[in-house]
Order: C-alpha cells, then structure tokens, then sequence
C-alpha cells in the first residue's frame, strides 16, 4: 500500500515561512500530478499547489489565493514534493494534505497524506 508520508507544518507568526514535505513510499508508476490540498470551511478541499511529472510538462499550478508567497518544487530521485510557503497569513491556518493520483499498471490511482497542521498566528 502506497503512502505519502508528510513533515514540516507547525506553528508561525504572521510573515513566517514553513516548509512542507511529503514522500512517497515508492515510485508511483504512471503519476500525473503531486501537491497539497487544504480543508476550508465545509469539509470541501481546495487545492494550495501541485505540479505533474515531466511526463505531463513538469508543470506547477496554484490556487489564486497563493498569489506568489508559495513555491512547489519535486525531488523525483527521493519521491519528494515540497512546498515552500512564505509571507503566511493567519487565513492560511488550515489542515493540509498531500496528495498524488494517476494511472498505474491497475488502473487510475489517488493516493491522500495523513494531514498536517499549520497554524499562523497574528
């Protein structure tokens, strides 16, 4: 069972900056995008960044609230992606969640993190 295994949220001022990491348990076959999701209000989940495998451009895309603090990168050798946040605002407190899909030898695959908690304080 594949899993995304997340690190690095916490707790920041406002203005601050967090990493976050999130690793696959292995080379997931097939992957089309990887990134970070948060909940809001509701329960619905809306996306912070993902960027797809060089299979599909390699490219990054954000939600519009992100309006440049935030920087995804991969480390395709490691599994890795991470997310860069800076200039945090106390409206990014929120549960974040890794996530990875895609079609493998089995069929399509969307695969979610444990959830990381990050806080911004004012």
């Amino acid at each position: 069972q594949v899993q995304l295994v997340e690190s690095g949220g916490g707790s920041v001022q406002a203005g601050g900056s967090l990493r976050l990491s999130c690793a696959a348990s292995e080379t997931l076959i097939g992957m089309r995008d990887m990134g970070w999701y948060r909940l809001v209000p509701g329960k619905t989940r809306e996306l912070v960044a993902k960027i797809s495998s060089e299979n599909y451009g390699g490219q990054a895309t954000y939600g519009d609230f992100v309006k440049g603090r935030f920087t995804i990168s991969r480390d395709a050798a490691k599994n890795t992606v991470y997310l860069q946040m800076n200039d945090l605002k106390p409206e990014d407190t929120r549960e974040y969640y890794c996530n990875a899909d895609g079609w493998g030898p089995q069929g399509y695959y969307d695969y979610w993190g444990q959830g990381s908690q990050v806080s911004v304080s004012s």
